[in-house]
């Protein structure tokens, strides 16, 4: 895997679960008590005078959790009150265990029912955990609704009340936690979807199980991190020149629209490529070469203008300000035609799922990088449906065309033919025009410099990502997509 770290679902978090307690003898009370005072020691280095801990539990393993987190405050003299959900005689095994052993201990619990939180001191959610399978309701509704509103900090229990762990999606409402502390392996739903406005930072640890089970279950999800990805890159020779890092032709721009060509052209010549051309409308070139010299345009009005251009790149960019006229019906085609490696972006993406490249079938050598929106007009659902299941969305983006699909939006996921890949880096400030466009430059220079098509797309859109934190240091609202070309010239080295 191109990843570093292993994304689990639910499903299989409970796999290796069970690897750690059937398969290798580790008490599942001693994987509670771990759980929890890993959870206690992350909140005392967060909030070392927190005053007050108020402990909400539902009637399930994540409550078991939540009632040793109480008894290691009540131990340390902190204040602590538990609030119990649900009905308590349904609360058995190691979960009744620990309920049982924080009672004995003096830990205050007391039923939901009617509960008030105050806005003081720090609360702890251990309601739901990864088995939720509908949206919240009742009780836990009005408990998370309760929780939001206190204005108190909170630390999630493994996961956020609410929190699809397998999508990141909200079902119905859920917990808007300031730390999250999760246990055995990384929950996937963690890192993308709505999961950023409910995770606030988040802290894993193994529970010190046998390494071993994470060889005993599969997973072809994993987190990317950059550092690892620019080691890819090969070094440049001291005789190197422009022919060894292939020439990449973009191919967009109609009227009103060449600003977004121009992007992903800079993009492309200031993160390696050789040599970068671009073929758009003849009246856009003259201000293409006024903003960058070094880009060579050309305007073409038809097919076989742009044939000694396609002879002459190595990579196809295809798509920034492309448009959706006949012009652009046919620079596409005969782009598709040429077969070419080809990245395929905005409305390159509407008119492939408007069926306007002929003969349409799964492509190896291409990478496509729609948003939700254009997602679900190239699966043809909604766009509530893919956001529903972006795992579910990615896979099947790739797996009808080919390739490599990225679906942008907060956790980016890349999807190969084997293995899906998630890149949380970047910030909110990204939400402005042009970022797709200068997505669009950067993997295509990657693609230009030899990389295969699913590292030039992790990489591309780490960098793309990582810049972009770096260019809002200093606050995210206007932040423009060309300011991320410097940051990442600079991180590439």
């Amino acid at each position: 895997m191109l990843g570093t770290e292993r994304l689990y679902t639910a499903e299989q978090t409970r796999a290796l679960d069970r690897c750690a307690i059937v398969d290798h003898g580790v008490p599942g009370i001693t994987l509670m008590s771990r759980a929890a005072r890993s959870a206690f020691d992350a909140l005392v280095d967060a909030w070392p005078d927190p005053g007050h801990i108020q402990v909400l539990c539902g009637t399930g393993n994540y409550g078991g959790d939540g009632f040793l987190v109480a008894d290691n405050a009540h131990k340390r003299g902190i204040p602590v009150t538990v609030w119990q959900l649900g009905d308590a005689s349904k609360i058995a095994g190691d979960a009744k265990i620990a309920r049982d052993q924080a009672l004995a201990n003096g830990v205050d619990i007391r039923d939901w029912a009617g509960g008030i939180l105050v806005g003081e001191g720090v609360v702890v959610d251990a309601m739901l955990g990864t088995g939720l399978g509908g949206d919240v309701r009742g009780d836990y509704a009005h408990a998370i609704e309760a929780i939001n509103a206190s204005g108190a900090p909170v630390l999630a229990v493994d996961i956020p009340s609410g929190l699809c762990s397998d999508s990141g999606r909200v079902l119905g409402v859920a917990v808007r936690a300031d730390l999250t502390v999760t246990f055995i392996g990384l929950k996937r739903g963690l890192f993308t979807g709505e999961a950023g406005d409910c995770t606030g930072a988040v802290s894993f640890t193994d529970l010190a199980v046998p390494a071993e089970i994470y060889n005993e279950v599969a997973t072809d999800c994993s987190r990317l991190e950059l550092e690892p990805l620019l080691e890819r890159l090969p070094d440049r020779p001291a005789n190197a020149h422009k022919g060894l890092y292939g020439t990449v032709l973009v191919i967009g721009g109609d009227y009103g629209m060449a600003g977004a060509a121009a992007m992903a052209a800079e993009a492309a010549l200031r993160c390696g490529a050789g040599l970068v051309r671009v073929a758009t409308r003849p009246e856009h070139v003259a201000a293409l070469v006024a903003r960058t010299p070094e880009v060579m345009p050309l305007g073409v009005e038809s097919g076989d203008d742009l044939e000694p251009l396609l002879d002459g790149a190595d990579v196809l960019v295809v798509g920034p300000g492309l448009g959706q006229s006949p012009w652009s019906e046919y620079l596409l085609q005969r782009a598709a035609a040429s077969g070419k490696p080809m990245l395929l972006d905005a409305d390159g993406l509407n008119l492939l799922a408007a069926g306007k490249i002929f003969g349409e079938t799964p492509v190896g050598n291409r990478v496509i990088t729609p948003h939700p929106g254009e997602a679900a007009r190239l699966l043809g659902i909604t766009n509530a449906e893919v956001n529903a299941d972006r795992f579910g969305a990615a896979r099947a983006l790739q797996q009808r065309y080919g390739g490599v699909a990225i679906l942008k939006g907060y956790g980016s996921l890349i999807a190969g033919a084997d293995e899906i890949l998630l890149s949380d880096y970047g910030n909110p400030g990204m939400a402005s025009g042009g970022m797709g466009d200068v997505l669009s430059g950067v993997i295509g220079a990657l693609l230009s410099q030899h990389l295969p098509a699913l590292e030039a797309a992790a990489l591309g859109v780490c960098l793309h990502g990582a810049a972009a934190d770096i260019a809002a240091a200093d606050g995210q609202r206007g932040l423009a997509a060309s300011d991320l070309i410097p940051e990442m010239r600079a991180l590439l080295g």
